[in-house]
């Protein structure tokens, strides 16, 4: 009986491991064999999703793969077991590497990779890749703080063309923003964005709210409703519906979207939109697993490799000069001469309840507020305590290359508020 029972289990045991036991990615596979798969939060309603989704579809028949035989692509995935699930899913249809979209997905991305070696699985905006150190699993972002920035600066040059025109006071120069929840990747992106608009717009302030869900259409609308009322003369967001557009549409207040152009919804407010191309970095991970070469830990997509862009400028709401503007303010990006963390360009000055009290012991500024250490919490152990100066030569650097591709910044800076 004993051994009958120890056949048994060792008959499960296998075929509960038959699903990860792949050729090895890192050995080439040949395009025939090759099987992708990408796990997403949402689905194509998310503007979020709907730029990966868009991303991996021109990569795969890039790479000459079908859908539905060679790529797949599985949608409204939560961030918990079912990330697992649906990975070990791809794996049974014989995939050998694997995407996932959203932050929450990352713990579960890793428990699949630490089940089957042999898989190649890669997740955006994930934090701990670098501290896992594990051969097949890996993390990527991009510099999108520089988008966000060129986006501010149309911003910027919108209020500008308000103030010349005695639409607003100077000092009436309110940006609105829309947050997901209050995490580094939301905080480095709205306050890129403000830094843009305020190197134009001297005078000009924001106000933030957060809707604490990446995708609820109804509080990102009231939301931008909610900011319309209290003085915002401009909107953005780090929010995935198309909630905050629609209401800027409405209102009539000029708007910047996120991930995508919203001109077809909102034609008389839309100005622009910056997004993450994600095509460069689905292509690299393609390529890399048909010659079996490795995928960087931690992959920084940038405007050079076209993976940081922006959409094509609204017809009706952009101030004039905007395209010009742009491109110059983009070509100082590229070649170093402009930093979007330059600590010259901010302060922070405020420490209560509310702002920055668990950093304090973290930073270090000057007598006027500009920061000249900070301890970011690169390595995310769950503590959220600092431990990595970022501030290098008076920059906050930003998804260092040697750190983590995903953002860090996290400091609340002067001029900026938040909605009660």
């Amino acid at each position: 009986m004993k051994r009958i029972l120890a056949v048994v289990l060792a008959l499960v045991m296998v075929l509960g491991l038959a699903a990860c036991t792949k050729t090895p990615a890192k050995t080439g596979t040949n395009d025939a064999a090759l099987k992708v798969g990408l796990i997403c939060l949402h689905d194509e309603n998310s503007t979020y999703d709907k730029n990966f989704i868009d991303a991996f579809k021109e990569a795969c028949e890039k790479a000459g793969l079908v859908e539905g035989e060679s790529y797949f692509i599985t949608t409204n995935i939560p961030e918990g077991a079912e990330c697992k699930e649906a990975a070990l899913d791809f794996v049974d249809q014989g995939c050998t590497l694997v995407f996932a979209d959203s932050f929450g997905h990352e713990p579960y991305l890793i428990e699949a990779a630490k089940e089957c070696p042999d898989v190649q699985f890669c997740h955006a905006t994930g934090t701990k890749a670098h501290t896992e150190n594990l051969a097949n699993f890996h993390d990527a972002f991009a510099s999108i703080y520089e988008g966000r920035y060129l986006a501010g600066v149309a911003a910027g040059l919108k209020l500008n063309e308000m103030i010349e025109a005695g639409d607003i006071k100077a000092d009436a120069a309110k940006i609105g923003y829309i947050g997901a929840y209050p995490y580094a990747e939301v905080k480095s992106g709205y306050t890129s964005f403000f830094l843009g608009a305020r190197s134009v717009c001297e005078s000009a302030t924001m106000e933030v709210t957060f809707t604490n869900s990446w995708y609820d259409e109804t509080l990102e609308k009231e939301g931008a409703q909610k900011l319309v009322a209290d003085g915002c003369v401009l909107i953005s967001q780090h929010a995935d519906s198309y909630g905050a557009p629609t209401a800027c549409e409405e209102a009539g207040v000029p708007n910047v979207s996120y991930n995508g152009s919203t001109e077809a919804q909102c034609p008389d407010t839309f100005i622009v939109s910056s997004r993450i191309n994600w095509e460069p970095y689905f292509t690299l991970c393609i390529n890399a697993v048909k010659d079996g070469k490795d995928i960087p830990t931690d992959y920084i997509g940038t405007i050079d490799t076209g993976s940081v862009v922006l959409t094509d400028l609204g017809k009706n709401a952009p101030a004039k000069g905007t395209a010009d503007k742009l491109a110059e303010v983009k070509a100082g990006l590229i070649d170093g001469s402009i930093k979007v963390f330059d600590t010259a360009n901010f302060t922070v000055t405020r420490f209560n309840d509310t702002y920055n009290q668990y950093k304090k012991d973290s930073i270090k500024t000057d007598k006027d507020g500009k920061v000249t250490e900070y301890l970011a919490d690169v390595d995310d152990a769950g503590d959220y305590i600092g431990e990595t100066n970022v501030i290098i030569d008076g920059i906050f650097v930003e998804s260092g290359s040697d750190m983590r591709s995903a953002p860090y910044f996290d400091l609340d800076i002067d001029g900026i508020t938040f909605a009660k």
